[in-house]
């Protein structure tokens, strides 16, 4: 199973290109909520998509019958395809699937539409509504931009969901189910509802810098600041790929999903759960964790999160916990739920690419209870042959994908 082609869209960046020379100079995409009013919230900072127009990756017409979470999701896949260079015209439209999940839907379409109900009534709803909040329509828009009559699934995990998007359709494809599967994540839940929810829940960051906001694994962490974006990445069975001579970025080697079954927010405080995820991607893919390279962590710049996912790398690496490269790309485009695991992925298959393991940005204070090498500093160049993305969701989801460097 190999990754043909990639697309994002982000708090730092609308493309790959952009997105990566943007990892490279360390820039936060994270700033004041202009979404609303956040005059009576005590979380003021955001990580929101900028300069997006749907209209350069659909019709006006399209654009239109879809939410933003949705428009993003479209976006991605095309830049992706068009990346892969898939002459669809060629393939077989029933082998070719879409499992692209969100974590939450569409909030803001529904406060939308909520606020026309109770300013004007029920008749002034859009008629369109319920389709276009639902969480199943990134995924369905998708498929139907593109004609493919496939698996087309949406994995709903909360902040597991890209990455066990990801794994699912590894599983397909292994399975004879499809040649080629679009899989990631989006969301987009910068609303009020959104905010207020994880704002009561104490999860929020309150600071008001924004370089001092998302800064995993540092000791003033307070919290995690919410972000929107999309990321989807063209998973290809390898003879197919060869046989239509694919440019090949990297390898899905492995795949681990477990549950805390334990507390609705919280990890386990012994990374039971997400360790086992983690040595499951790595015996997936008949390694070790001698072979892994640098892990891309969940990394949320939560007290609990950080600490008992540093607690969980111990678990699988023992000593070679300390030489593994860790980082949080979370520290520049803050939490983008649903989508976050699938930009992370794409994140280290381009460390992979260039042998580039960027800094986890604004970690200045060690704390004592996180003391691996998160890439302090700078980002390093560095051979990047195995990598390993977590993600950890709210209802203890754990998912781990593991990425390898291919050779014929």
């Amino acid at each position: 199973m190999v990754v043909t082609g990639m697309g994002l869209i982000t708090p730092i960046g609308n493309d790959i290109k952009t997105f990566w020379e943007n990892v490279h100079k360390g820039k936060v995409g994270i700033g004041p909520i202009r979404n609303f009013d956040t005059s009576n919230y005590k979380a003021k900072l955001s990580a929101e998509v900028c300069d997006f127009e749907p209209t350069e990756y659909m019709s006006p017409k399209d654009a239109k019958r879809m939410d933003r979470f949705s428009q993003f999701a479209v976006a991605a896949a095309k830049q992706a395809v068009q990346d892969s260079g898939l002459e669809l015209e060629q393939e077989d439209s029933y082998r070719m699937g879409v499992c692209v999940g969100s974590g939450v839907g569409s909030l803001m379409g529904i406060e939308r539409e909520y606020d026309k109900l109770l300013a004007k009534g029920p008749g002034r709803i859009h008629p369109l509504s319920a389709p276009m909040v639902l969480g199943n329509m990134a995924a369905a828009n998708i498929a139907m931009q593109f004609g493919f009559h496939g698996k087309c699934i949406d994995v709903v995990t909360a902040c597991a969901t890209g990455t066990n998007s990801v794994g699912e359709a590894f599983r397909s494809i292994q399975h004879g189910e499809a040649d080629v599967i679009l899989a990631g994540g989006v969301d987009s839940s910068v609303s009020r509802f959104g905010v207020a929810t994880f704002q009561a829940l104490t999860a929020l960051s309150t600071s008001e810098d924004p370089l001092q906001a998302s800064i995993p694994f540092d000791k003033k962490r307070d919290g995690f600041v919410t972000g929107e974006g999309a990321g989807v990445l063209v998973l290809e069975e390898l003879e197919h790929a060869k046989a239509r001579h694919a440019r090949i970025y990297g390898e899905i080697g492995g795949y681990g999903a477990t549950c805390d079954a334990s507390h609705l927010t919280a990890p386990l405080e012994n990374g039971e759960g997400a360790a086992r995820a983690m040595t499951m991607a790595i015996e997936d893919a008949g390694l070790t964790p001698k072979d892994v390279d640098y892990i891309n962590a969940h990394g949320t710049s939560t007290p609990m999160n950080d600490k008992y996912e540093t607690i969980a790398i111990k678990r699988v690496f023992g000593e070679e916990a300390y030489r593994v490269k860790i980082n949080s790309t979370k520290s520049m485009i803050g939490h983008l739920f649903g989508a976050g695991g699938a930009v992370e992925l794409i994140t280290c298959i381009l460390s992979i690419d260039e042998g580039y393991v960027h800094q986890t940005v604004g970690l200045v204070d060690d704390d004592p209870d996180c003391d691996l090498d998160y890439t302090k500093d700078q980002g390093v160049y560095m051979p990047v042959n195995v990598a390993i993305s977590n993600s950890l969701g709210f209802g203890g989801h754990n998912a781990t994908v593991l990425v390898k460097k291919y050779s014929e």
